[in-house]
């Protein structure tokens, strides 16, 4: 157990980041379990964590959600959900031939790079994957498509040791909870090295990444701390702790307030916060009610755009 804060005699200036949080993916993802276990009764099974939170994940299976990580863990005669992430094509024909009850929560911006990938292997062309080795977005995205029409890169070493024609029939997509400047440099390498090779319509990494993002390019300047509010599986919170290093200051990933470590704080004025998108506003308020506790805080909330983005639920769930 972490001591108590030693007490200060100035105030700790707090810069909340805005956006943060939740994003409207993982909103719809987590009304989907709630919806379900309404309308089907527990248990209701999800493969995979729903999205990548404990305290989220827990709250759900209090109310009766079952998480598993494969398919076959889940009995016959019973609802299952598929995560934000995103689930290979196997997944659901798999469900459908034992007769399952199934519910897709993949993020439609996930969606929406499955069908561009579809569409780039039917024109004839072989996708360059800009993401993260075993993440189960990248690991559905390749699930869309048949084995060796899709090649991961990770960095821009990468793309040096890529084994292609320069004048190859290429494209490139990417994960939607990268970082936005290493995947901007991974992009440029890609160009530089195959001049003809096709780019999605629109970027791939989605709003609420970049907006996160952005948010903390704003703060993190200011501060001699920021503290991320994720999970260490969480992708977009992961490179929220890298965005605020780079930014300058010192970045912790914290899933509770209790994480915080007293030390941390000796010698800071100026303390960030900030939300991965699968973490709620709740988690915020405990680590700021926990600051108050022991210190006299000057607030702030910095607002660099605002969202109003939702998302339809499945028509299965939709009265």
């Amino acid at each position: 157990m972490n001591a108590p804060f030693p007490a200060r005699s100035r105030p700790l200036r707090l810069l909340i980041a805005a956006p943060r949080g939740f994003c409207a993916g993982v909103d719809r993802a987590i009304e989907i379990v709630e919806r379900a276990l309404e309308r089907y009764g527990a248990p209701v099974y999800v493969r995979h964590e729903i999205v990548h939170n404990r305290y989220v994940v827990e709250g759900l299976r209090a109310k009766g959600a079952v998480f598993v990580e494969e398919l076959n863990e889940v009995p016959d005669g019973v609802p299952v959900i598929f995560s934000a992430h995103g689930v290979p094509k196997s997944v659901p024909a798999e469900a459908t031939g034992r007769g399952l009850d199934w519910l897709d929560a993949t993020c439609p911006l996930v969606s929406k790079v499955h069908r561009q990938a579809e569409r780039q292997i039917e024109a004839g062309r072989h996708i360059l994957f800009i993401g993260h080795k075993g993440h189960p977005e990248v690991i559905g995205t390749f699930g869309q498509v048949p084995e060796g029409t899709m090649t991961l890169v990770e960095t821009v070493d990468d793309v040096a040791r890529l084994d292609f024609p320069a004048d190859a029939l290429l494209a490139y997509l990417s994960q939607t909870t990268l970082s936005v400047d290493d995947t901007a440099a991974i992009i440029e390498a890609i160009r530089a090295r195959f001049p003809n090779v096709t780019a999605p319509k629109a970027e791939d990494i989605c709003y609420a990444t970049s907006n996160r993002q952005a948010a903390i390019k704003e703060i993190a300047p200011q501060c001699q701390l920021v503290l991320v509010i994720g999970a260490p599986n969480s992708s977009n919170s992961l490179r929220l702790v890298e965005v605020a290093e780079r930014s300058g200051a010192t970045a912790k990933m914290i899933q509770r307030a209790t994480d915080i470590d007293s030390a941390w704080l000796d010698g800071v004025e100026t303390l960030g916060i900030t939300a991965g998108a699968s973490a709620p506003e709740a988690l915020v308020e405990e680590v700021l009610a926990r600051l108050r506790e022991v210190r006299e805080v000057r607030a702030e909330e910095v607002v660099t755009a605002r969202e109003r983005i939702t998302f339809k639920l499945p028509r299965q769930l939709v009265d």
